[in-house]
Parts: structure tokens; C-alpha cells; sequence
């Protein structure tokens, strides 16, 4: 038995996403951590399946130790959708800095 690939399309409104955040099937994900000053605001806030947050959590442990490192000076996490979904289709993560190069830029691929 293969497993289905993931198809979040027929969840086309916030609603949608809340119910089955809800009924256990997705979990809240922060754009920007509460660590680095993030704000528990919708607009901070994205529906993600289960797993995916914990995902993020490690990569933004990474970029924490960048900054401390100070090869960071600028995070942003964008989400991407596909068509009128409310789930991103990926998450995208781009950090700076204006004197160093080589930032650290991964996509977190969900759907």
C-alpha cells in the first residue's frame, strides 16, 4: 500500500484549516518563533500537517545559533500556496546579512 500524496486544496478557508487543527490533523506553525520575538497573531500563524513545525523548530535552532554567531542579521519565513488552499505548500526561509555572505536559505517542501 503506497501512501497518498498530500492535497490540501479543498481546504479553502481558514475555517476549514481550524477544524482540522481542531480534529488533531494539523498543527499551528509560527512564521516567525515566539523565540525571536514572534507574536501569537493570525498573521504569524499557518496550518501545517503534523510533523512540520518540529521540522521548522530545528532549522530555526539553526538560525539562532547563526545570529549569536552573528552571520545573521535578518530572518524572514514566507509561506507559498497553491492555489486557494489555506495549508502552504512550502515554507521558505531567507536570512541575511549586509557584510557576510553564504546565508542560510532552506524551503520546507509540505504538499
Amino acid at each position: 500500500m503506497t501512501a497518498q500524496p498530500l492535497d490540501f486544496t479543498g481546504v479553502d478557508s481558514l475555517e476549514k484549516a481550524q477544524a482540522l487543527f481542531r480534529a488533531g490533523k494539523l498543527e499551528e506553525l509560527y512564521l516567525f518563533p515566539v523565540e525571536f520575538g514572534g507574536q501569537a497573531v493570525p498573521q504569524n500563524i499557518v496550518y501545517v500537517p503534523l510533523g512540520i513545525a518540529e521540522i521548522k523548530r530545528g532549522m530555526d535552532a539553526t538560525i539562532a545559533e547563526m545570529v549569536q554567531q552573528g552571520a545573521i542579521s535578518k530572518y524572514v519565513a514566507r509561506p507559498e500556496y497553491k492555489g486557494d488552499s489555506f495549508i502552504p505548500s512550502k515554507i521558505i526561509l531567507e536570512t541575511s546579512h549586509p557584510d557576510k555572505p553564504g546565508a542560510f536559505n532552506p524551503t520546507i517542501n509540505i504538499w
